[in-house]
């Protein structure tokens, strides 16, 4: 699936370039640290303001219910109708998925609706695919939590044969047959989606390594970054390795000068730390750093300006 001799289109290279970091934003484009509901308020505007800025990316998040237990609704609508209207009122900056729970969801039904928003957006579309992180989900689609793995895999290889091949065939472990006598259109701008895996998806390096465009992940540790930049290259063999990034909820300090702080999962800093922490960052080879608003205790629009005035421009001349 990641095909060393295919030059990925401008889609994907904005967002994972070599030897290069770039910032997204992970919907809703918000900050609701109270509240596991988002507003939604002027999130067409928050949107084409992260494009102006200077964002690379929009990453829209898959959560089929609200679970108590987890404290966050995302952005309340379905990412893949999202990413169609979002695709209509913005120009360059790439859209995709963080991830859609791939195990939840009919791979022939993502294949066709992820080469539709491909086409809304002429060709600016990254398909994330994560196996989730809600157990309480599974059981509502009659599905096997303990499956999640084999489905991934199982779903993976039919939506890219059915992106890449004319009249396909394929026998699925999971779910249908593709017998030759039907063909998927529209199929992708490009010849085919780049994909990214979100999170581990229980999956091991190796296969990671040969299957995915990139891996987005939670994991900042210098060190860790390090260790899997490393590993991915041994893994990928003759292949070109998957590029890697993480997601962090994310709390932009007022003050500029506020050292790095971590509290538990939230990133607070301000923003002379952060262009420090970013560029050390993409010394150690991290490509792509995708934001959480949730917990800002300043409004998106406080922070998307502020990031495009100071933040950006500095990884740029880095």
């Amino acid at each position: 699936m990641n095909d060393n001799n295919r030059v990925l289109p401008r889609s994907f290279t904005r967002v994972f370039a070599d030897n290069k970091l770039s910032i997204g934003l992970l919907t809703p484009i918000e900050a609701y640290p109270n509240s596991p509901f988002p507003t939604l308020n002027d999130h067409q505007q928050l949107a084409k303001s992260a494009e102006d800025a200077g964002f690379a990316s929009i990453w829209l998040r898959d959560v089929p219910f609200y679970d108590p237990n987890f404290g966050d609704a995302a952005q309340l609508l379905d990412p893949f109708v999202y990413a169609g209207y979002l695709s209509a009122l913005t120009k360059e900056i790439t859209l995709g998925t963080a991830g859609i729970v791939l195990p939840l969801r009919d791979p022939i039904s993502v294949a066709k609706q992820a080469a539709s928003v491909d086409m809304l957006t002429n060709g600016r579309f990254v398909l994330g695919l994560s196996t989730g992180d809600r157990p309480t989900e599974y059981p509502a689609f009659g599905v096997e939590f303990e499956q999640r793995a084999e489905r991934y895999r199982d779903s993976i290889e039919m939506i890219q044969c059915l992106h890449t091949e004319h009249y396909p065939r394929m026998n699925s472990q999971f779910y249908g047959n593709l017998t030759g006598n039907l063909d998927l259109h529209p199929k992708p701008v490009h010849g085919r989606i780049p994909m990214m895996a979100v999170g581990r998806s229980r999956q091991p390096i190796e296969w990671l390594a040969q299957n995915m465009d990139a891996w987005i992940w939670s994991v900042d540790d210098e060190r860790a970054i390090q260790e899997i930049n490393a590993s991915l290259k041994i893994a990928a063999e003759d292949k070109t390795p998957p590029k890697y990034g993480y997601a962090t909820f994310f709390d932009l300090a007022d003050n500029p000068d506020a050292p790095y702080q971590r509290f538990y999962n939230v990133v607070r800093i301000g923003r002379h730390a952060l262009i420090e922490r970013l560029l050390k960052h993409q010394e150690l080879g991290v490509s792509h750093v995708a934001l959480n608003l949730k917990p800002s205790q300043r409004s998106a629009q406080s922070v998307i300006d502020e990031m495009g005035t100071h933040v950006l421009p500095a990884l740029k001349r880095g």
